[in-house]
């Protein structure tokens, strides 16, 4: 590597520390950390079983072996099929013999390489998916038909293969443009593309998925209204999803901003649940936008991708890594495999990062909700009929939910609404 190639990696190295302690700073100052005083006694108990009845746990205690292996499995596989591409030559071959019939272009070779990549990728772990899928019918989780899986498999795949194809693209064409300094502009426009995702994503990606319908007129769709208002957060309508066509599992959110905001309400949510567990849920997500979760979230994910992409330049400037992985440069196309690599390397380590984050805003909304709707009742009978109907693990093993989890566990949600009812003698 040339001088200026080794200052160029370490300029770039440098960046992405920079960057990383201000992720830091960011997560340590937006995250809330503590939320209750402890309660006159002590804290309440987190039991095991959240209350629910034995055969509802032992339920979700067979699903969980059933279902955790078979993600494991895939998540093991999907990296496996990126290193053997990502670190041999057969990515890069790949890659080049997919550019050979249209002239070795860069841009379509770009373009092929990444699209065939996704999609082998895709295949390789399908019949996992397919195994998974099995599961969650056997355990009347899913009510999807095959067809449909089969189409929002294709439906995600070709979102996913679109989106990474575009975004290599980009990488690569920076890279041939300004050989120096692309990782910089690169770093830029990712932490760009997360502001935007963020804006776009509920009129883009959510249509592609499910439908929507405006909540009929009624008692609910006023008090869903005016919990919005009270909550300081208004909404433009509340709708219906047709989630039913897919999972038999309850669920609402809010999505959008400013004139786009709206409440969202799985259509499962209201065949036998009482309106004043929907307002609970509701009153959760309510609470993710009265304290700027969204912004708070997509901040961290600008600095991340930024980061990231800082931290890219500085690998891809390593020649060793370039030329097991049949490249010669960040602008060569056949360093798309490893990329990919890199980037599904990254968002592993990452994952406890963001789920310890998710954690602690999920209870802070769960704090909200109780403050909102001043019922514990209902909070604590929603959380033991989503543990229930989604088939959740009340009381997941330890290393699972510190990697994989983003909410509190059902147990320890409930023991926060018991901390807050004993405060100030509710």
């Amino acid at each position: 590597m040339s001088a200026a190639g080794r200052g160029s990696a370490r300029a770039a190295l440098l960046v992405a520390a920079v960057l990383g302690v201000a992720l830091v700073v960011v997560i340590a100052v937006r995250t809330p950390w503590s939320l209750l005083p402890t309660p006159p006694g002590g804290a309440a108990p987190v039991s095991d079983d959240a209350g629910l009845p034995a055969a509802v746990v032992a339920r979700a205690e067979a699903l969980a072996a059933d279902i955790r292996p078979a993600s494991l499995a895939n998540l093991l596989l999907g990296l496996a099929v990126s290193a053997l591409f990502g670190l041999t030559r057969l990515g890069s071959r790949l890659v080049a013999a997919l550019g050979r019939p249209v002239g070795q272009r860069w841009p379509l070779t770009v373009l092929l390489g990444t699209v065939a990549l996704v999609v082998v990728g895709r295949l390789a772990t399908l019949p996992i998916s397919a195994y998974g899928e099995v599961v969650r019918h056997r355990y009347g989780l899913s009510t999807r038909s095959w067809p449909l899986w089969l189409r929002d498999v294709a439906v995600s795949t070709a979102i996913d293969a679109g989106l990474t194809a575009l975004g290599l693209l980009a990488l690569v064409a920076l890279a041939r443009r300004a050989p120096r300094t692309w990782w910089a502009w690169a770093a830029g426009g990712a932490a760009a593309l997360v502001v935007v995702g963020s804006f776009l994503y509920p009129v883009v990606i959510e249509p592609a998925f499910n439908s929507f319908t405006p909540l009929a007129a009624g008692q609910l769709r006023t008090d869903l209204l005016e919990l919005a208002e009270e909550s300081g957060t208004p909404v433009e309508d509340v709708l219906v999803a047709d989630a039913s066509r897919r999972t038999t599992a309850l669920n609402a959110y809010v999505s959008g901003f400013g004139s786009t905001r709206r409440v969202v309400l799985y259509d499962t949510l209201l065949s036998d649940v009482p309106d004043d567990e929907i307002e609970s849920i509701v009153a959760h997500e309510l609470g993710h936008v009265a304290t700027d979760d969204v912004l708070t979230g997509t901040l961290i994910g600008a600095l991340g991708a930024a980061g990231a992409v800082a931290l890219l330049g500085w690998l891809l400037g390593w020649t060793p890594l370039l030329r097991r992985a049949g490249a010669d440069s960040a602008g060569d196309p056949r360093v798309v495999p490893l990329v990919m690599l890199l980037v599904a390397l990254g968002t592993l380590v990452s994952t406890p990062v963001q789920n310890l984050v998710s954690r602690h805003v999920e209870a802070r909304a769960d704090l909200h909700a109780l403050d909102l709707t001043d019922d514990a009742a209902a909070f604590e009978e929603m959380q033991r009929r989503l543990a229930e109907t989604n088939v959740s693990d009340p009381s997941p093993p330890v290393p699972w939910q510190w990697w994989f989890g983003s909410h509190p566990t059902a147990a320890q949600r409930i023991a926060m609404a018991e901390d807050w009812l004993r405060l100030d003698d509710r």
